[in-house]
């Protein structure tokens, strides 16, 4: 029988994730006003097959091209304020990005020379993920 996963560090409590919704609805929603623009996104959702998916296809291609995958970077990003991007133009958005270290070389442990380890960066040769759906205020509060 497996053992239930343990309970992740991070955590919070759902009032401090209330708070802090709150303050970037404030803070953007007051912006946006100031700035006559429409409000922006405040959620960005993924399914967790898209997740699943995603960090299969990371950690797959990721040991094809050398690198020990050890997680995933989120990124906010605004779209370009374009017709091209439609409803999102100018919006706010989220996008993934796989990091990891490159794989010691066998060679070096079998000589015996302690390779050393790089810290966890950005995998460049691997595909960002983007193109969640958005949420915006005040439709959608935690």
């Amino acid at each position: 029988m497996k053992n239930p996963p343990s309970k992740p560090n991070q955590l919070i409590t759902k009032e401090f994730a209330r708070q802090l919704n709150v303050n970037y609805n404030n803070k953007r929603a007051s912006l946006a006003t100031a700035k006559g623009q429409k409000e922006d996104a405040n959620a960005i959702w993924y399914s967790l097959e898209e997740l699943e998916n995603y960090i299969h296809y990371v950690k797959t291609n990721g040991a094809k091209d050398g690198y020990n995958v050890d997680g995933i970077r989120f990124y906010f990003g605004v779209y370009p304020d374009d017709e091209k991007h439609g409803e999102k133009a100018g919006l706010t958005t989220l996008f993934l990005v796989p990091t990891g270290k490159k794989a010691q070389n066998d060679t070096a442990k079998i000589q015996g020379f302690a390779a050393v380890q790089e810290s966890s960066a950005d995998i460049q040769s691997l595909e960002p993920m983007n193109y969640g759906n958005i949420g915006r205020p005040p439709s959608l509060s935690y």
